[in-house]
């Protein structure tokens, strides 16, 4: 990392054109893979990068220079260059600036570094959940496992005169299956990850995983085609909350607000989802996969409410959409890496849990579709239509599981089926997964309780459903 008085010079040097705002980010991390497939170890990565990214700020508009030269006359050419693409006409008045280390509200502790694991003991993982997937059935035609970690710290610095250092560790681990039966293929996952050490992987068990993902791309295979049609939609838990994220959550996003891709413009104050819905955005959650201490703007990671009792009451802001309407940052400023300026960016959003016993809300649902595990899909995120594919879902008929249906779709608009949301379950189940956006992704967590929403159409293998813009990755 480096010294006050380097920023402080870096920092004079980028301002010196007469920017209204300038930023220092320097990264360094240290990243490694373990991949698994065709019962063998096909790739192992490791690799170590450190990098600078030096944003000016003037008159609403971004310069964004980055390198890969620490040296000082790396970063005093990066800084300078960054000036010079964001200058006014003739030089500004000079800034006296004082940087002063803002303290973390977190105390967070890594008890093992992902770096201080041998490659054999994460193989161990590794080939541990890839027999246990592969002994689970002759039917298992096809397995991989990987465990991916990175340990990274950070030091921001900006001419408003803040400046913080940052220490973050993740860990994530997915288990695919494949299964097949005379020419039928069906496919399943498991994965994990936190915002935590390796102590993450010693905290959960990957056979456990593997089995369970065996298990269902297994029992998929005597599943009945989907049902089509309008029909009430019963989401457990289990499934995360992969449609509040994409169906709702990225139109809270002030970036998007205020370019008018959102849905959600103009509706501050009112009515946007039933009233027993509330949606919360909380990069504070410890341990969860889109946590951390700061943004990646050196804003304080805060908890937010966007949608209390049905209502709307916030968006997500970075530094450069809370400066355009005279606003706080909510500390959903983020970056992939270095490489890339921070935009606004959900962290760790979730359905809030409601009162009702999910067992009771399935035992009142006379016919329709339970969604255990969501797959991949597409939203139209200026308007929230959606697909997403179905990895498990079952028939409900008179209040109880029928029977397991494969191929299964829906569709949907985001809106819509947050004021659709009629019951609401007292648990709250999580997923973890990289979010997409201007060609950036970034760690993320989403959850709900088990919800069901009046009516949703669904669909079979194949059927194309309109607007098709935005693919959603999952882990």
């Amino acid at each position: 990392m480096l010294d006050k008085s380097i920023l402080t010079m870096l920092l004079d040097q980028a301002l010196k054109k007469g920017a209204d705002f300038a930023e220092i980010y320097i990264e360094e991390k240290r990243v490694s893979n373990v991949f698994c497939e065709d019962d063998r170890i096909e790739k192992i990565n490791s690799g170590r990068e450190k990098g600078v990214g030096i944003r000016v700020i003037e008159d609403g508009s971004t310069a964004y220079v980055h390198s890969s030269d620490l040296s000082i006359e790396g970063l005093q050419k990066a800084a300078a260059v960054a000036a010079g693409t964001a200058a006014k006409n003739g030089g500004g008045e000079h800034r006296e600036i004082s940087l002063s280390t803002k303290q973390a509200l977190q105390d967070i502790k890594f008890k093992r570094l992902p770096e201080e694991v041998a490659f054999d003991e994460k193989i161990s993982y590794v080939m541990a959940a890839n027999k246990v997937a592969r002994d689970f059935s002759k039917e298992i035609r096809q397995a991989s496992v990987a465990i991916a970690d990175i340990h990274k710290k950070i030091q921001i610095a900006n001419s408003n005169g803040e400046m913080i250092e940052e220490e973050r560790s993740r860990v994530r681990t997915v288990v695919n299956t494949v299964a097949a039966r005379d020419g039928l293929i069906q496919t399943a996952y498991e994965s994990a990850g936190g915002a935590c050490g390796w102590e993450f992987m010693e905290s959960i068990s990957v056979e456990d995983m593997a089995e369970k993902a065996a298990n269902l791309s297994v029992k998929m295979l005597s599943a009945h085609p989907a049902p089509l049609g309008r029909m009430p939609v019963l989401m457990s838990s289990e499934a995360g909350g992969t449609m509040v994220h994409e169906a709702c959550g990225h139109g809270l996003e002030a970036d998007l607000v205020q370019k008018g891709l959102s849905v959600y413009k103009n509706k501050m104050g009112q009515k946007v989802a039933a009233e027993c819905v509330t949606v919360i955005d909380d990069g504070t959650l410890k341990g969860r996969y889109g946590s951390s201490v700061f943004d990646d703007e050196g804003a304080y990671s805060q908890k937010t409410v966007l949608i209390e009792k049905g209502e709307l009451r916030h968006y997500l802001y970075d530094y450069l959409t809370a400066n355009r309407e005279d606003k706080e940052s909510t500390g959903n400023g983020r970056r992939e890496s270095y490489q890339h300026k921070p935009i606004p960016r959900m962290t760790n959003t979730y359905i809030a849990p409601g009162q009702d016993d999910p067992e009771k809300i399935l035992k009142s649902t006379s016919k329709g579709l339970l969604v255990k595990k969501m797959g991949g899909g597409q939203v139209n995120t200026t308007n929230g239509d959606f697909v997403f594919d179905v990895q498990e879902g079952y028939y409900i008929e008179d209040g109880e599981i029928k029977y397991p249906v494969r191929g299964a779709t829906i569709t949907g608009n985001g809106p819509r089926a947050l004021m659709d949301i009629e019951r609401l379950g007292k648990d709250l189940g999580f997923a973890i997964g990289v979010c997409g956006k201007d060609g950036q992704g970034v760690p993320v967590s989403d959850a709900q309780p088990t919800i069901r929403i009046k009516e949703l159409t669904v669909g079979g293998t194949g059927s194309n459903n309109g607007p098709q813009i935005k693919r959603i990755r999952r882990m």
